[in-house]
């Protein structure tokens, strides 16, 4: 309880002091995802281009996404595909549930891709799709908003703070496919907002790069050192 904290989550900062931890510092994780400096043309019209990057593991929940994709095609009509972006255990059980909800031909496991390939891919989408049971921030959320694509996220720690509801983004109503789904769909009613959430997504990731970030991380660092 003595010993001073650091974390880049307010949720995790109030469970620690909540759980009597006397010193929290909260300082946000940085990202070497560089903010484009323009963002180019993405009107939000069909087919939706969606991506979720993760690691596929159960916690990530990433068969929502899937499921989210059905409700989308299926229940609001909409012309959608998905880009799953990542390597995991889940990989296979994912690849049959796609099959099963005869979503196969409108979604495309690219596996684990570099750098500049992730980057491009998560800037052509329109969407960030992001299911995780909890997180302690969102990463991915904040590489997916440099490129000026807004993410639509559930609400749960970590990721009610690296989106900012209609804002930076979208949080769904609550934990279900179904809820991100009505989400998406009703976003293509709103382009001139949507067009806002890019802008403002893109600006307020600049602040998480690293460059902004490490001076801070490094001076409390050094407070502590010397304390």
């Amino acid at each position: 309880r003595d010993v001073p904290f650091w974390t880049a989550s307010t949720f995790t900062g109030g469970q620690l002091k909540s759980s009597g931890v006397k010193s929290v510092t909260t300082i946000p994780y940085g990202v070497e995802t560089r903010a484009l400096a323009q963002l180019p043309e993405k009107d939000l019209v069909e087919p939706l281009r969606l991506i979720t990057v993760s690691r596929l593991a159960p916690n990530k929940r990433v068969d929502h996404t899937i499921t989210a994709l059905r409700c989308l095609v299926e229940e609001n009509k909409v012309q959608a595909g998905l880009k799953i972006v990542g390597e995991g255990q889940e990989l296979e059980a994912l690849k049959k549930l796609a099959v099963e909800l005869g979503m196969e031909k409108h979604i495309e496991f690219a596996g684990a891709l570099a750098e500049e390939e992730k980057d491009a891919a998560l800037r052509e989408a329109h969407w960030l799709l992001h299911t995780s049971v909890r997180e302690g921030w969102g990463l991915n959320v904040i590489e997916a908003n440099a490129m000026g694509t807004p993410a639509v996220v559930y609400p749960v720690p970590g990721l009610i703070e690296s989106t900012l509801h209609e804002k930076t983004g979208i949080v769904a109503q609550e934990e279900s496919p179904k809820a991100l789904a009505d989400a998406i769909a009703a976003s293509m009613k709103r382009p001139g907002d949507y067009a806002n959430w890019r802008t403002a997504a893109r600006d307020r990731a600049r602040k998480f790069h690293w460059d902004n970030v490490l001076p801070a991380a490094c001076d409390q660092l050094e407070a502590w050192a010397n304390g």
